[in-house]
């Protein structure tokens, strides 16, 4: 059963970690350890094209800033969710562990999982601009008549 008194709490975790995951990914290891050249070759050596490397720094880097933040979690996570299944693609010829040489496909589909769930779950607590929930459409604004006010 879901303690729901203890949910809002663990998406934030979840939110936050991933979020970190993100930046850790882009930051530290495309620009610092591979560097955005190096990580541009990788690209062009498995068939993508180079400049993707780059747009995929960004968005990760971007992506992972807005998750830390809450703001609207769900829609970064569906937004970054190409980017992780595009990663197990890449590592897939790998194997499946993510400890053997180049990495398999183990981490990177686990984080797809992780990235679908939280835009299922949402925000959390202390977003600072939470999504609105799948499915239900937005709250309609309140007409008022002419003159009168809210």
């Amino acid at each position: 059963m879901t303690d729901l008194r203890l949910a809002p709490i663990a998406t934030t975790l979840l939110r936050i970690a991933l979020g970190a995951m993100f930046i850790a990914h882009s930051l530290w290891l495309k620009l610092f350890v591979f560097g955005l050249p190096g990580t541009a070759r990788f690209f062009g050596s498995i068939g993508l094209p180079e400049w993707l490397a780059y747009a995929v720094f960004a968005a990760e880097a971007l992506g992972g800033v807005l998750l830390v933040l809450g703001l609207q979690t769900r829609w970064v996570a569906l937004a970054l969710l190409p980017i992780l299944l595009g990663a197990t693609w890449a590592h897939w010829g790998n194997g499946w562990m993510f400890g053997y040489a180049n990495g398999g496909w183990e981490y990177p589909l686990y984080l797809s999982l992780l990235a679908a769930v939280q835009a299922m779950l949402g925000d959390g607590v202390l977003a600072l601009s939470p999504s609105r929930d799948l499915g239900r459409p937005a709250a309609p604004r309140p007409v008022y008549a002419k003159g009168a006010k809210a």
